[in-house]
């Protein structure tokens, strides 16, 4: 940790020098505050997602009308955690735009996810006030060939198969 005006900050994940906004695959874990299992159960290693999961299923499926240029590929929710792959296509320049704060036209790994915890809280919170849902950050990992993204993809469909062997699962903490 670094300090900042001498307050402690947490130093950015992100690889420095690397624009966020560059065409390419990313592969996204998001977690629930302190891992609580918010947003579903594992039955016989399959994923029974609670109203919440559903919730943010929705949200995750959105993303693509909400952002140009963003296809989803594999994602799984799990009971205290997300794990999708987000990829950022090329898309074609139409000329100078005089739109200011646009993000559909340049997404942004960043902006795409803090849009979606937000419209998930927001939704969530209609029916569970004051509930905290989302850890304040994500993990994301550049995926840079098509072997990565082949081992990758495979991960995220045998996570709920897996579960039941992670610790922080295993010492599920219920909301």
């Amino acid at each position: 940790m670094s300090l900042y005006k001498n307050k402690y900050r947490i130093e950015s994940s992100r690889l420095k020098g690397w624009d966020y906004s560059s065409p390419g695959n990313y592969f996204i874990t998001i977690c629930t505050k302190n891992r609580k299992c918010l947003l579903g159960d594992v039955v016989n290693g399959k994923i029974v997602l609670s109203e919440m999961g559903k919730i943010v299923e929705n949200y995750w499926r959105e993303i693509p009308n909400h952002f140009n240029g963003i296809i989803l590929d594999e994602f799984v929710i799990m009971p205290n955690h997300v794990h999708g792959i987000i990829s950022i296509v090329e898309t074609p320049k139409l000329g100078v735009s005089t739109i200011t704060g646009d993000t559909r036209n340049s997404p942004h790994i960043g902006i795409i996810i803090n849009q979606f915890k937000r419209i998930c809280t927001i939704r969530i919170r209609t029916s569970n006030p004051g509930i905290s849902v989302w850890q304040s950050r994500f993990h994301d990992h550049i995926i840079r060939d098509r072997n990565e993204l082949t081992r990758i993809r495979q991960y995220i469909i045998n996570n709920p198969d897996n579960c039941e062997k992670d610790d922080y699962y295993r010492t599920k903490v219920s909301p």
